[in-house]
Order: structure tokens, then sequence, then C-alpha cells
């Protein structure tokens, strides 16, 4: 049995965060996130080439490197919702993360261990390179592959798209459903071959990209100038019209004594200062833009607002309850662990206990049903125990019910609706702890 909560996932990472970053559109700084970590993941930032233990929702900037262990999977998510998966034993490195003066994002990741899954959605003069030996691979195209790196070869499989693959030995086109093969200890010789041999990871990375697939719907996405982020949202909260505020989202599993800044770490960067780092699964878009509002009878809910600014490191509160100490970065330059949630998520086989208050903390992504009702019974009963599946779950689309009609027509909605009231404010008490040495696993005592 394993406890599902950011107790299970402290931090032992200073994060390199700006504490001011201008507009993407004015700026050559470019900011992507470590959207999946399971398992041992570790990061390394720039020139201190220290690796260090990673969480979800990092930002990932020119340089970074990224490693799992036997046990560890990881996803980086792009803006615009391209993705890179680690398998176990693995190891990648950013070297190139800007912004063209064209308006164009320029990306280059370098595999120098074990084997990772490329899901690129091509936007008009971006540019995305894949380095490996001494091979090179650029996307122009939207494309989906697997790259795979042994002692003395490497092989890239096309599961969607053509590629091409540039090296000492010469190019090598490889299309849909076909293999190239790389041999490091002959001059890189490739030959290729009209078939995949299927991985077993292959389930995984097919599972989460039917994830971001079926829940990073374009409704989401007009809420956000930027497509990462928005499956997450979209699978554990709730889009709802606020009168006097708009449109307004809200996670799921939330009652009255929770607030957006009970999980998660103020993590420093000699460079940029100190940034929030949230601890939850969907907790990039709504501390990096918009603003987080307390609506009285209803609780937290972020804003999107009108208009877009850029990305900030620190999130933005608004009428907070009377009592509740807005958040603040807190003095010296040591990493703290805000750690204040008292809904505990618990997986035991194939079964989730999701509590309230857990705001969909160790939830599994993409793997329990229909996470609307779930969320009113957890509201109504106060916990609910649900399976927990292991290939992509058939819930239903954002919008639509089992039937396949949509709540509007059933008389409420799981996606477009108002939130549950709540009985009180969030509780305004705040504690946090420094992070743990980078060999434990536990706060100090």
């Amino acid at each position: 049995m394993s406890h599902l909560s950011l107790r299970a996932v402290l931090i032992t990472v200073a994060v390199f965060l700006l504490a001011s970053v201008p507009a993407f559109s004015d700026s050559q700084v470019r900011t992507v996130r470590l959207s999946y970590v399971e398992g041992g993941v570790q990061i390394a930032r720039g020139s201190a080439q220290q690796f260090e233990k990673a969480m979800v929702n990092l930002p990932i900037t020119q340089s970074t490197q990224l490693r799992t262990a036997q046990d560890g999977r990881a996803e980086v998510e792009f803006e615009d919702g391209s993705t890179i998966r680690l398998a176990p034993n693995s190891s990648i490195e950013f070297p190139q993360l800007v912004l063209r003066d064209s308006g164009g994002k320029a990306s280059s990741v370098e595999v120098s261990k074990g084997m990772i899954y490329v899901d690129f959605s091509a936007e008009k003069n971006d540019e995305f390179v894949v380095q490996f030996g001494k091979e090179k691979l650029a996307l122009s195209h939207s494309a989906h592959l697997r790259v795979g790196m042994v002692d003395d070869g490497a092989t890239v499989a096309v599961f969607k798209g053509d590629i091409q693959v540039d090296g000492t030995s010469g190019s090598l086109q490889i299309k849909k459903n076909q293999t190239g093969a790389f041999d490091f200890a002959n001059d890189d010789h490739a030959t290729l071959a009209k078939n995949i041999e299927q991985e077993p990871l292959d389930a995984w990375d097919k599972q989460q990209t039917d994830y971001h697939v079926r829940y990073a719907s374009n409704s989401y996405q007009s809420y956000s100038p930027y497509a990462y982020g928005t499956a997450d949202m979209a699978y554990y909260g709730n889009f709802f019209n606020a009168p006097g505020y708009g449109m307004m989202w809200q996670p799921y599993f939330v009652g009255a004594g929770w607030d957006p800044f009970m999980d998660g770490a103020w993590a420093f960067s000699p460079g940029g200062g100190f940034g929030w780092v949230s601890a939850y699964p969907w907790g990039w878009t709504p501390y990096h833009y918009g603003t987080w509002v307390f609506l009285p009878g209803y609780g937290w809910g972020w804003q999107p607002g009108g208009a877009w600014t850029g990305w900030y490191a620190q999130p933005r509160v608004v009428n907070p309850p009377r009592g509740f100490t807005v958040p603040q970065a807190p003095p010296g330059t040591r990493t703290l662990i805000v750690n204040r949630g008292t809904g505990l998520t618990t997986v035991s086989g194939n079964k989730v206990v999701i509590r309230n208050n857990s705001a969909g903390l160790g939830v599994p992504r993409g793997q329990v049903n229909n996470l609307a009702k779930v969320s009113q019974q957890v509201q109504t009963h106060g916990t609910a125990t649900e399976h927990v599946h292991t290939a992509p779950v058939s819930s239903p689309a954002p919008g639509m019910t089992s039937s396949g009609r949509s709540p509007a027509s059933m008389g409420q909605s799981s996606r477009a609706s108002q939130p549950m009231p709540r009985s009180s404010s969030p509780s305004p008490a705040s504690s946090s702890r420094p992070a743990p040495s980078p060999s434990g696993g536990r706060p100090p005592r």
C-alpha cells in the first residue's frame, strides 16, 4: 500500500524559476513543464550539473537534464502539447529551448541513455530536433516515434508520420510503421525494417497519448494561451460560470477547508529567486497564468482573465477570505515544503480511496472513470473507493455523460455547472518545513 500525497514526493531539488519572466512574445526565454513523474526521477539544471529529486510541475529550461531510475518514468510537456516520455533507466538533456525572432520555437533533446517516446505536434516555424549518438532527426511535421539507445547502437520506430535521420553514414528515411537501426560500432551503419517490434512500454505511451488527445479539448485551450496543462485541468476539474466573475475553474475533491497552496513548495534558484511549484497533478496553468479568486459560498477558483501577460513564477491571489494569509516567498535561500493537505489519497492494488480536500493529489492520471461523479460522492460521503484502470478509461469526453448525451440534456453538467456550495471558508492555517537532504525520503525530524 502506498500513500500518494506530497509526503511521498518530498522535494530535494532547488528549482530554476525566474522571479519575473517577461511575456514569451518579448523574450528568448522558454519554459516547458515536467508534467508526469513516477518512481525515481532526477533533474539537473544548467551549469550546476548536480542531480536532485524531481517532482511534477517543475519548470524545465535550456540545458536541463533529466534521468529516470529503474522504477522511474517521466513526461515533459511543451507549449503546443507536444510531449517527450522517458522510460526507466533513461537520460536526456535539453541543449536548446529558445524562441526565434520569427516567433518559432526551437527545441532540441539529446538522448544519452535508455528509451524515449516523442509525440510532436508541428506548428508553423517550429523546430524540434532529437539527437542520439552522432545521429540527428529534425521534425517539421507531426510525428510520433520511439528512440531506443543501447551501448553499441540505437533504433528509431515511427508510429505516425515520416521522418529523416541524418548521420555520419548519410540519411535514412523512416516512414510510418517502420524502424531504423543504427550500428555505432560499424560507422553508424543504418538499416531499415518495414515493421515495428513492440516494446512493453509502448502500451504505457499509448495510454498517455490517448489521455492527452481525449482531454486536451479545444474548449479548454481557449482559457490558456498554450496547450500544456489543459488536459490535466479537463480531467481533474470543472469550468463553471460564476456570476460577476465569468468563467472559472475549480479542481474536483475540494471542500471548505481547501486552498490552492496546501501542497507544494517554495523552491529557490540562485539566478532567479523563489518560485511556487504546485504538487497537484493539474498544478501548472493555474499557477503561472490568471488569478486565484475566493468566491464566498463556493471556495477557491481559478480565473483565466481576459488578457494574457505572460508566464510568471509566483501565483496571484484576489479576494482572499478574512484571516487568510496570501502566500509569500520565505526569507533566505532554502527550499521549503508546504504540506497542509488533509485529504490523503490511498492506492492499494487496483483500488484507490479518494478523500475530500485531496484536490486530485494522488489520483492516477486518466485511470479513474468520471471524476465529476466521484467528486460528488466524495462531497456527500467524505470518501470514495474507485477502481484504477491500467488501460485508458472509457469515461465520457469533457462535457458528455456516459450515455453519450450532453449534461444539459439531462438537467445537469459535469463540466459547465457551478460547484457545490461550501459550508465555510478555507482554513487560514499554514505551515512550511525545510526540504529534506538529497539522500532522504522524508522531512527532517
